[in-house]
């Protein structure tokens, strides 16, 4: 059994994606970001950095004790190797595979999440012009989109001519090319990949996953949202135990 520890956000939404492609059993733990779960002492002994998502294995190969993984670009490698699905193991596809996934993680993932936290902070004028970060990540998501699509146009997925972890990693963040504010029509192969990977029953459950949890977060007071605005944006090192 996996139990997944989840939010449903894009990073979350890759591993439940895998989970659901790959049948394996699972459990959902919510951690729920805005009151800030992630910072409780149970969860920072599965992942100390604090972020979600991350699973515990309870029946890992070899029948030995379970086995924690943060990071949803090493969850991802986990879970197809425990599986033997959507990761080639020859080392030209292997690694076909890996340099998307590592992509991802440190390219689209990043330079989009920034690019959503500049259009979220605009928003509300008491933070200041945000002009720059705006104009600096919206060109950041415009390559990234660009990246994608050149990979695409002769090729049926991102590591080749087989679906494959590279693809789950990247599809909950291109999938929301609106929210970003870019154009799909100009990266038609990555909308020809988008709308595949949208028909996969598979990938819409994955990606449905958890969608009634966000009402958690719904008619907080101005208190609260003050609190958990502060959770989530303003975060220092935490110390280490004495």
């Amino acid at each position: 059994m996996i139990d997944l520890y989840y939010w449903p956000t894009p990073n979350g939404q890759k591993v439940s994606i895998f989970l659901e492609e790959s049948a394996l059993p699972y459990r959902v733990v919510p951690l729920n970001l805005g009151r800030g779960d992630q910072f409780t002492k149970e969860f920072l002994a599965i992942n100390p950095n604090h972020r979600m998502p991350a699973i515990v294995d309870t029946a890992p190969a070899g029948g030995d004790e379970p086995i924690s993984v943060f990071e949803s670009g090493a969850i991802l490698m986990y879970l197809a190797e425990k599986t033997g699905q959507l990761w080639p193991q020859t080392p030209r596809e292997k690694y076909q595979v890996v340099q998307w996934v590592l992509w991802q993680m440190a390219n689209q993932g990043p330079k989009l999440g920034e690019c959503a936290h500049f259009i979220r902070a605009a928003q509300t004028a008491a933070n200041g012009d945000q002009s720059y970060g705006l104009t600096r990540f919206d060109n950041e998501a415009n390559r990234l989109y660009g990246v994608m699509n050149n990979r695409l146009y002769d090729r049926r997925y991102l590591a080749g001519d087989d679906y494959s972890i590279s693809d789950i990693a990247c599809y909950p963040w291109a999938v929301n090319w609106t929210y970003f504010k870019q154009d799909i029509e100009e990266f038609k192969h990555v909308k020809r990949w988008l709308e595949e990977l949208s028909a996969r029953p598979a990938v819409q459950r994955g990606m449905s996953l958890g969608k009634e949890l966000a009402a958690d977060n719904d008619n907080v007071s101005p208190e609260e949202a003050a609190r958990r605005a502060k959770v989530l944006y303003n975060q220092r090192a935490m110390p280490a135990p004495n």
